[in-house]
């Protein structure tokens, strides 16, 4: 079994104090992933990639991803440009998660028209392209001509300094089996997205997917969003079905993540604090993450 991983995620208030804290606290405490929520069209929150560049500054081991990127609103080209520009500055610790559109009322604000589901996802697999190519470290120029995404003649760079891994947050069956066929590993929805219930009939189809492309099912991460709070007292899980929060005690905690590692493919956890303080982190890497490493090992 793949050693598990661990990390949390979270929303890019205007608190940049209050996120350093967090950041260190959690490397300190070694959980090995942040996640930045990515909602350009919310006035309140800081832009997730300059805020992860100041919180790749202040660390220097955790490994940080937008949570996940908004792609209508951020062109490959750029937003390759942009990862491998903070993976080149923090010695190899940005990852890219990618979301082929939700919030199309907001998206449209921002100037940007609506695609279908289906647009969406040619879109999401030219993305890929474009960026895998302007990552390759060849010199002869990029030519990729695309219904959504075309690059012609730009030439590749600059090569991040490690293999960027590309997930994706799909969600619907198409965008899933495109995930198993293409993608480096899948940053789950959040149960108010994906139910329970849906999570072991998503993980077929990306296993599907992936045997019939040629690859493993393993060759695609599974990154497992779970919301919730680490209580002092035990509480009643409803995870089951459905998408209430996680709310029970740290032993209730690593049981449930202890299943999803070995009942499901699930092989990375991040924790979205209800309550986005320091306490929940620190609880989360010190008194979970030890327990589930010690089931899993």
């Amino acid at each position: 079994m793949t050693e598990p991983a661990f990390g949390f995620s979270l929303v890019p208030t205007l608190d940049v104090g209050a996120h350093r804290e967090l950041a260190v606290a959690a490397e300190e405490h070694g959980l090995e992933f942040l996640g930045i929520q990515d909602h350009p069209y919310v006035p309140k929150y800081l832009d997730t990639f300059v805020l992860a560049g100041t919180l790749l500054a202040a660390t220097g081991r955790i490994r940080v991803f937008p949570d996940v990127a908004n792609l209508p609103l951020r062109p490959p080209a750029m937003l390759a440009k942009t990862a491998a520009s903070l993976d080149l500055v923090s010695g190899g610790r940005v990852e890219l998660a990618i979301g082929a559109g939700g919030f199309w009322e907001a998206i449209e604000r921002m100037g940007v028209p609506r695609r279908s589901r289906a647009e969406a996802n040619a879109a999401l697999e030219e993305a890929f392209t474009i960026m895998r190519a302007l990552w390759s470290g060849e010199h002869h120029p990029v030519r990729l001509p695309g219904e959504h995404y075309t690059v012609d003649g730009l030439a590749p760079g600059p090569k991040p300094a490690h293999p960027i891994e590309l997930w994706t947050g799909a969600q619907g069956p198409k965008a899933l089996a495109l995930t198993g066929r293409i993608a480096d590993g899948w940053a789950a929805p959040i149960p108010s997205y994906l139910p329970y219930d849906q999570w072991a009939s998503a993980n077929a189809i990306l296993d599907e997917s992936a045997r019939a492309a040629g690859r493993q099912p393993s060759d695609v991460r599974r990154i497992a969003q779970i919301v919730g709070t680490i209580t002092d007292e035990p509480g009643v899980l409803a995870v089951s079905a459905g998408s209430e929060p996680v709310r029970g005690d740290a032993a209730q905690w690593a049981s449930y993540l202890t299943g999803l590692a070995t009942d499901l493919p699930y092989t990375t956890f991040v924790f979205w604090p209800e309550h986005q303080t320091v306490d929940q982190v620190l609880r989360f890497a010190d008194d979970v993450v030890p327990a589930v490493r010690a089931a899993v090992g």
